[in-house]
């Protein structure tokens, strides 16, 4: 498909050549192909979304900076998230800036959105990393966002020629304080959980063989939600749901059922057999058991009604 083709096809559906981010190497394929604006284009879709709010028009804003965000997440895939995450969320940077930008302040759209991505991605960072609270003040999140560079910076400025180090210096801790406007032991403390190792919860081997992973003393069933809405259907089911089950049958099946299933005796022998039933009803012992077989259907019937 050539250039103008392409053009024109963004403009009728500009979503349709995106595929879905969860097929990644296919979502990058495409958003690179995706055509982008001339700055006079670019002015007047701005324009046509500030003054109309042309949807369309906020479409090939949008379709025509994906690839913006693409570069920018690759700067963020050293905390362990997935990649098609943290386009999403610069997606949905991208899209803030787009609704915001104005035309008329003479910057690029690139310029201006790029805060907008790297804010929004900061953000899902943050929420998400390690499921841990990380930084709490904007001091500490750009501690945060900036250690790493800063250490291998640090450490090629100085000739060290083990650039992978694993800690830093008093001197440089001091030096990155002062820099960062932090304390020292907060980058000492941002230091160590950057540096420590992940946990997995879940037993990681593939041999069979049981494993104890943290998962099975972290893990607390006494108020577990699932298993409490189990146990009290339970006692329900024994108390009340047995009694109004039993009230579906006719006298001669609920006797047959409270014999066989619900009545034990002093000696633990439990109540009458099929043989005992029959020959007090006259009956064989096989048209006891379909009685039997019956009322029990008809019970699970009315229990089933009544969960």
């Amino acid at each position: 498909m050539n250039t103008i083709a392409t053009t024109a096809l963004s403009v009728r559906d500009p979503w349709s050549l995106v595929p879905p981010v969860g097929n990644l190497d296919a979502y990058i394929s495409a958003v690179n192909r995706i055509p982008l604006l001339t700055p006079q284009e670019e002015v007047d879709c701005a324009e046509r979304l500030q003054r109309h709010g042309d949807v369309e028009a906020a479409g090939r804003l949008v379709l025509s900076h994906l690839r913006l965000v693409v570069s920018v997440s690759r700067q963020y895939l050293g905390y362990g998230l997935p990649q098609g995450d943290l386009i999403q969320e610069g997606n949905v940077g991208l899209m803030k800036a787009v609704r915001r930008f104005d035309p008329t302040q003479g910057v690029r759209l690139v310029s201006y959105a790029l805060h907008w991505i790297k804010a929004e991605i900061h953000e899902y960072i943050l929420r998400n990393w390690r499921m841990v609270k990380v930084a709490t003040t904007k001091a500490q999140r750009k501690l945060f966002f900036n250690l790493r560079s800063m250490k291998q910076r640090l450490k090629s400025d100085a000739g060290d020629a083990d650039t992978h180090r694993s800690s830093f210096s008093p001197a440089e801790i001091d030096v990155v304080a002062r820099e960062l406007n932090v304390k020292p032991e907060e980058v000492l403390e941002m230091e160590t959980r950057l540096s420590g190792g992940d946990v997995a919860l879940e037993a990681q081997t593939d041999d069979g063989e049981e494993a104890y992973a943290p998962i099975a003393y972290l893990a607390d069933d006494t108020h577990e939600p699932t298993r409490e809405i189990e146990a009290r259907h339970r006692d329900w089911l024994a108390g009340d749901g047995i009694s109004q089950a039993l009230q579906v049958l006719d006298a001669r099946s609920r006797r047959i059922v409270e014999e066989r299933w619900l009545k034990v005796n002093d000696d633990a022998s439990g109540g009458m057999t099929l043989h005992e039933l029959a020959a007090e009803y006259g009956v064989s012992a096989e048209r006891i058991r379909q009685i039997e077989v019956a009322a029990m259907k008809k019970m699970r019937k009315a229990l089933e009604a009544n969960a």
